[in-house]
């Protein structure tokens, strides 16, 4: 599997995520049937990671951490420091870090 980046036909969810929150970047991916939205803030960013006909395998988390753990070399950030939450068919991965 391989992460597309499709942002440029998500043009209202990202002005949306810009508009009401602390977000200077968001990016949207495909990956398959599962949808990947990141956002980076001054103090945190954001994996949300969707798929509306099943749960999000392991093998998706995988890659998609992979991916953006090389994305995010311009982060300190520690381990301890992320907070992952699951539920059907959703994943969010919080990151909390300092800009380098």
């Amino acid at each position: 599997m391989k992460l597309i980046n499709v942002t440029s036909n998500h043009p209202s969810l990202v002005l949306d995520q810009l508009e009401s929150t602390d977000a200077q970047l968001v990016e949207v991916y495909s990956l398959g049937n599962t949808v990947v939205i990141y956002t980076e803030a001054p103090l945190h960013n954001e994996i949300v990671l969707t798929n509306k006909r099943r749960n999000i395998s392991d093998n998706e988390l995988k890659i998609v951490k992979k991916f953006f753990k090389r994305k995010m070399k311009n982060f300190i950030y520690n381990e301890k420091d992320i907070i992952i939450s699951q539920t059907n068919g959703l994943v969010e991965i919080s990151i909390f870090h300092k800009n380098e």
